[in-house]
């Protein structure tokens, strides 16, 4: 987390800031900003891979005090202008489009506003996989699925107990039901005191209309912003003839228990 306040530039109305961040997620949060703000997101790998690299932010729900903008070699994009509310909204670009340019807007009383965000380096290719704008729904290839157990940030066994529709966000929460943990990468799915389940919630689009249902399911996705998204969820029948098919003819990509 960055931290900043545009009190200690009262003075300086039309400062701009410079601040470097090396981390690969995190946030930022600019209390009472006057001025601007320039981010420059310099991660721990070579310079050669920046071009493989997707920024995405995600602004705090009460986010207000500053526009946000796309800046390359002088020239303003507007990403976020200040007052938009849009609840759980994303924002990606590839990191060779540019750099973070905030904007503080003209205040009455900026001891009331704090603009903040959170953001995310990741591969473009796992970025695409977040973001599909084509057939964001359809069912995954075996392929696919195969690839994704090997490369997803999670991966269970289990059926869905409850699916609760947020239509503000456009969004479904899947309540799932953990027959068996094959691996996690954050601690979503836990062990629950009262039932001594394991039990989690996975996050997905509203208009995949997912409903609850009979049955297991292999569940597959990422961590995004430290939720759980959907990625490939074939019934689990279908899974294991998927996987004993290509382990028969040498092509299951990685190993896992099917079981």
């Amino acid at each position: 987390l960055s931290s900043l306040s545009g009190l200690t530039h009262e003075s300086h109305r039309k400062d701009v800031e410079q601040v470097y961040l090396r981390c690969s997620e995190g946030s930022i949060e600019w209390m009472y900003p006057t001025g601007a703000l320039i981010v420059n997101l310099r991660p721990n790998t070579s310079p050669a891979s920046y071009k493989r690299l997707t920024v995405c932010i995600k602004p705090f729900k009460d986010s207000a005090g500053a526009n946000i903008y796309l800046e390359k070699t002088g020239e303003l994009k507007l990403l976020v202008r200040d007052g938009d509310r849009s609840p759980s909204k994303v924002y990606c670009f590839g990191y060779d489009q540019g750099g973070l340019f905030i904007e503080a807007t003209p205040q009455q009383d900026i001891s009331r506003k704090i603009t903040g965000f959170q953001y995310e380096l990741m591969n473009k290719g796992i970025a695409s996989d977040l973001h599909t704008v084509s057939a964001p729904c359809r069912p995954c290839s075996d392929t696919e699925v195969l690839l994704a157990v090997c490369t997803s940030d999670f991966v269970i066994r289990g059926s869905i107990q409850d699916v609760t529709n947020q239509a503000e966000e456009q969004e479904s929460i899947i309540h799932v039901g953990v027959n068996k943990l094959y691996r996690q990468k954050s601690k979503v799915f836990q062990l629950t005191g009262e039932s001594g389940n394991w039990r989690g919630q996975i996050k997905t689009l509203l208009e995949c209309g997912v409903k609850p249902g009979d049955g297991d399911f292999l569940f597959t996705g990422r961590m995004h912003f430290g939720e759980a998204r959907l990625g490939c969820a074939p019934r689990f029948k279908d899974f294991q003839r998927m996987y004993k098919e290509a382990k028969d003819k040498g092509l299951n990509p990685c190993e896992i228990g099917p079981d």
